[in-house]
């Protein structure tokens, strides 16, 4: 049972809200979708939201016969969904350039991209890339991602007349992180490494990201929105490394926690309420706009994060 004290918003929506109350009446179908992490938590409920409402799913997973089954079990709950299954390990810009090809090739439309794959309080690990496993799992292969199929979406969008939409899941845990915010010159240090601060880090890096894309689409005419959220304190297997006393504050704190319906309503709000056509560059909480720290709205920090990206990917 979750006990949350929610006041719904001008969206007319609150934290109590579920992913299918949020889409109710939505018509998706027509609509492709991207969405990494989609085997458990938030991410899965994602995938049967959108297919449930006729969206085209592609489950981009790093274990494949576990995103198969996941598509199987939604499909027994809604036997009309389209839903592929795609290898994606976003940790890996390899991998990341390897689904990106594939997609691609296949000549898929995309409409709607999810980055919401993620992982929390690691002890530090370098990915193959020689980057710190948080930094490049959170943000750096998102990023990647992202620009990869930006030209894919951006036809999709001229093609269909839709907007396209891009949905960047954060946290507001961003906001525990080193002084800096992110420390560029010490990305892949061990002797400066936190993990909780790390994984703020990411997640800022995830607000920032969306910030300066939103700002370059705008500035470009495209017709493709991009926004970040935070999806609530959900119990999710994210928590998985964390520290035994962290187990016990989550777990005295249970109560007071989003069940899995509601931690994915923002992501599905974001991706397919007409509510927000048009709206870009903004970070979302309990299906509303929210406010950010002064350091995620500096936009200078945000094309220092983009050149930062650039240099990571370009340099693999």
């Amino acid at each position: 049972m979750t006990w949350l004290i929610a006041f719904k918003g001008k969206s007319g929506f609150s934290a109590k809200n579920t992913a299918e109350d949020v889409t109710k009446e939505v018509d998706g179908h027509g609509l492709t979708a991207i969405i990494t992490g989609p085997t458990s938590g938030i991410g899965l409920e994602t995938a049967r939201v959108l297919a449930l409402r006729g969206v085209h799913v592609v489950m981009a997973a790093r274990n494949v016969e576990s995103a198969t089954k996941c598509k199987e079990n939604i499909i027994k709950g809604c036997p009309n969904a389209t839903i592929d299954v795609m290898e994606l390990d976003v940790s890996s810009l390899e991998s990341v350039r390897n689904f990106a090809n594939e997609y691609i090739s296949k000549g898929l439309p995309l409409n709607i991209l999810i980055c919401n794959a993620g992982v929390m309080a690691l002890p530090f690990t370098l990915t193959k890339d020689g980057i710190e496993s948080q930094f490049a799992t959170n943000y750096l292969g998102h990023f990647h991602l992202t620009n990869l199929l930006l030209d894919t979406m951006k036809n999709t969008a001229k093609n269909c007349g839709k907007e396209g939409r891009i949905v960047i899941v954060s946290s507001e845990l961003y906001t525990v992180t080193y002084k800096e915010g992110i420390m560029f010159d010490k990305l892949n240090d061990k002797k400066s490494y936190q993990s909780y601060y790390a994984y703020g880090q990411s997640k800022l890096a995830n607000i920032l990201h969306a910030n300066e894309l939103a700002r370059r689409l705008k500035e470009e005419g495209a017709d493709i929105t991009v926004n970040s959220l935070h999806p609530g304190v959900i119990a999710t297997n994210l928590s998985r490394h964390s520290s035994c006393m962290s187990v016990c504050v989550f777990g005295i704190a249970r109560h007071f926690q989003k069940n899995i319906p509601q931690g994915a309503s923002t992501t599905c709000y974001l991706a397919l309420n007409p509510n927000v056509k048009g709206v870009s560059g903004e970070y979302f909480a309990d299906n509303n706009v929210a406010k950010l720290s002064r350091k995620a709205r500096d936009p200078e920090f945000a094309k220092k994060l983009w050149e930062c990206g650039m240099e990571l990917t370009n340099s693999k």
